[in-house]
């Protein structure tokens, strides 16, 4: 692949459009988390029922996207954003995303993959 000058600069301008969430001095950086699951054969939409149910009210979160994938019939994305690894492992703790959990766990058959992030800012997303 070749790299054209224009095609750099164009980039650059693009990333420099996106709309930054400024951080206060020594504050925690946020927190962020992309996953897969995979959900038992034909089971996916029960599944998304379910975690869909449980972001009602979790303090902390500031966007939680739950998606499929076009490509997997039994596979589902999620897209977290927290405003600190504390408010994420509060959330576990909440008795609305445990017993989720519990009523999920027989339905997922595995965790594909899971990457942590730290958000800085994007389109839809305020601190």
């Amino acid at each position: 692949m070749t790299w054209f000058r224009r095609d750099i600069l164009a980039g650059g301008l693009a990333l420099a459009a996106i709309p930054s969430v400024p951080s206060a001095p020594g504050a925690a950086p946020m927190h962020g988390l992309i996953g897969r699951i995979r959900a038992t054969p034909g089971q996916r939409d029960a599944l998304l029922a379910i975690l869909l149910e449980a972001t009602a009210a979790m303090p902390g979160c500031l966007s939680y996207v739950v998606a499929t994938d076009p490509a997997d019939a039994d596979a589902i994305w999620i897209t977290e954003i927290w405003d600190g690894k504390e408010s994420h492992r509060a959330s576990l703790r909440l008795p609305q995303v445990r017993a989720a959990v519990a009523r999920a766990r027989p339905l997922i058959a595995g965790f594909d993959s899971q990457t942590e992030t730290v958000p800085v800012g994007g389109v839809g997303l305020a601190r």
